[in-house]
């Protein structure tokens, strides 16, 4: 399979265009609602604005550029990012970094749901300037449901026009921002730290006014997170275009407030303010359109983040599906049902723009931090950058992200807890589902296979026994090939003995890099027992079926297998193959005793398998062809049974 970044890393006005449309959706729409959550309801003064812009400013410069563009993007996993893919690059030097990919999982999930509402509302809301009493919360909920309700589609045509129309977006706002620095110049003094130290210092609460700038940063993540689609020098190139029109805007935009004649901003936005009044309905629908595009990025990168999850273990199974022909892109509906309700939810309870804001950006904060934690045991680990560097570096960006999450706490009872209790929700999904297959995978007993070879040979020409297949498969979770679990080994010879003329036992090994797709065949007995490794990256979806159906091709073409009517197990009356795959599903056996910890995780666990894909569809196996065995899981076995017999 063709790796995404071969194509990607190239860089050619095309690859620019593209990166343009995907990378900076949100941080791209941050002009539409910062300036005016940083001024709100306070008097407009210079120290206000100035140190608001200079913070502005320096976020970027420290928290986008140098952390993101500069340093994070150079963590990448064969071409791809993105805190999952971070996590696979470095798992194996800590246990507890299990911790930190799931709280930065979770809360990007939690904070998304707050950017399309806010993107799509800050753009519609324009619109009062034109039609003061035209209630915007329909429009923004039609807009938001049209988008989730094409997403079943895929964006393949669509997608194209992303480049362009942002392209034409971020140009709009350059040249809104450069008319008004020719009518204020003065204000690109703003742009000098000791603005942005005198309003944190010195202005009344100016520390909590972090919570509002934070706001121009929120989109970072999803520069790394999309590496794969556009290779790091094509982000690179295209930031610098991207941070020229978001600076520019932002000192147009101050340069408005300090010179518009009043004291307050009066719920007025200064972003449409500085637009004339001829270019506000062509500015509304490119705003609404960058919106759109902005959601629509942060939609298909939770899909990408869940598929990530499952083939890590992270999440319960779900159906994923491929909408088009285009490389990795997916479309999960059970995602995109719970972000279209989330979305909805969040437009309705909030209802406008100001009150987002006011919630905006808490839960984002937590997975800036625990990308800085990964991000810093793969500078020193796999880069071998020395630790005193390192330390400087993750000292410095937990120092700004900690003040920024400090800041955010302030809006915790605005808004703010309700990213937390998603967050909290996914992140308790995360964990059960992660840790309870680990207990799970603990009670799995494995037996030498080889002790039962001989005895496999024997049942597979024993004619007395009705044949069960031609080919009998199973699934096996074992890393060596000489091992088989004992619940395998049961199936095949308790009860009514499944003889076969081929056992195969399928090890899927998921790898940290994300596109592998190759296997390895081992004959443990000539045309009798065969053990195939399929070796899959965590981007790849496991199609089990077609794999082996494919395998059992190649090695009859290389004459590798040779069976004793035809060599896929078809015949005269039937030309398809014969194939059994066997799964062994578990249930919690009501013989078991537990601590609290283990009762509420299993039972957790065992509730959201039930809810989540079965495992013939999460392997992509064709029902047709499957057994599926149901065996109990003891985890502790009552010990004592004070059961006494009465004699009467």
């Amino acid at each position: 399979m063709k790796p995404a970044h071969s194509t990607a890393s190239k860089v050619s006005l095309g690859s620019l265009l593209v990166a343009l449309g995907i990378i900076y959706g949100d941080i791209g729409t941050s002009p539409l609602y910062v300036m005016k959550a940083i001024v709100d309801e306070k008097e407009i003064s210079e120290m206000l604005v100035f140190g608001g812009v200079s913070c502005v400013f320096w976020t970027l410069v420290f928290q986008t550029t140098f952390k993101y563009i500069i340093l994070t993007l150079t963590a990448d996993n064969h071409g791809e990012g993105g805190i999952f893919s971070l996590y696979a690059l470095v798992r194996r030097y800590g246990k507890g970094l299990v911790f930190s990919a799931m709280v930065g999982a979770a809360t990007l999930l939690a904070d998304g749901m707050i950017t399309p509402p806010i993107s799509v509302a800050s753009a519609v809301e324009g619109l009062a300037k034109v039609a003061p009493d035209l209630p915007t919360v329909p429009i923004v909920i039609a807009i938001i449901s049209m988008i989730f309700f094409f997403q079943r589609f895929g964006t393949q045509t669509v997608g194209k026009a992303f480049g362009p129309v942002m392209a034409i977006w971020f140009t709009m706002l350059l040249v809104l921002g450069l008319v008004q620095l020719a009518h204020y110049p003065d204000i690109i003094r703003a742009l000098s730290p000791h603005y942005a130290v005198q309003l944190l210092t010195r202005y009344p609460h100016g520390f909590w006014l972090l919570g509002a700038v934070f706001l121009c940063t929120t989109g970072a993540e999803a520069l790394y997170s999309d590496l794969g689609h556009c290779g790091k020098w094509n982000i690179r190139y295209t930031w610098i275009f991207v941070k020229t029109s978001l600076v520019v805007n932002y000192l147009g935009q101050a340069g408005w407030l300090l010179h518009h004649g009043d004291n307050y901003l009066l719920g007025r936005n200064p972003f449409y303010e500085i637009m004339p009044h001829w270019f506000l309905i062509p500015g509304i629908i490119i705003a609404t359109a960058a919106a759109i595009i902005a959601s629509q990025a942060l939609i298909s990168g939770s899909y990408t983040l869940i598929s990530e999850a499952m083939s890590l273990n992270f999440w319960p199974r779900v159906g994923v599906r491929q909408p088009t022909e285009l490389k990795g892109q997916i479309y999960i509906p059970s995602v995109n049902i719970m972000l279209w309700a989330g979305c909805i939810a969040v437009m309705l309870y909030f209802q406008n723009s100001e009150h987002m804001e006011a919630a905006y950006g808490l839960a984002i904060t937590l997975a800036m931090m625990t990308t800085t934690i990964l991000l810093s045991y793969y500078l020193y680990r796999v880069r071998k950058w020395p630790l005193v560097l390192v330390g400087f570096l993750s000292l410095l960006f937990i120092f700004i992200e900690l003040s920024f999450f400090v800041a955010n706490l302030k809006k915790f009872p605005e808004g703010g807890f309700i990213t937390l209790i998603i967050g909290g929700v996914l992140f308790g999904i995360m964990y059960t589902w992660y840790f309870a297959r680990k207990i799970n995978n603990k009670l799995v007993r494995f037996v030498d296979l080889y002790t039962y070879l001989p005895l496999l040979n024997d049942l597979s020409e024993d004619d007395a026994i009705p044949k069960f297949s031609t080919h009998l498969i199973y699934l096996t979770k074992a890393d060596h090939r000489s091992h088989i679990e004992e619940k395998v080994v049961k199936s095949i010879f308790s009860k009514k003995p499944k003889r076969a003329d081929v056992y195969w036992f399928l090890h899927l090994n998921r790898t940290d890099s994300p596109y592998t797709l190759n296997y390895e065949v081992h004959e443990l007995l000539d045309d009798k027992v065969i053990r195939i490794d399929i070796n899959l990256g965590f981007r790849v979806q496991p199609r089990t079926e077609l794999f082996f159906k494919k395998i059992v091709q190649d090695l009859v073409k290389n004459k590798e297998l040779n069976l004793h009517i035809r060599p896929d197990g078809s015949t005269k009356y039937n030309p398809e193959p014969d194939f059994k795959f066997v799964v062994i599903e578990k249930f919690l056996s009501l013989e078991n005793e537990f601590s609290l910890r283990d009762s509420l995780l299993l039972n957790s666990y065992f509730t959201l398998k039930k809810l989540s894909q079965s495992d013939e569809k999460a392997f992509g196996l064709d029902k047709s062809d499957i057994i599926v065995e149901d065996v109990p899981l003891l985890v502790q076995p009552v010990q004592k049974l004070d059961f006494k017999r009465l004699i009467s």
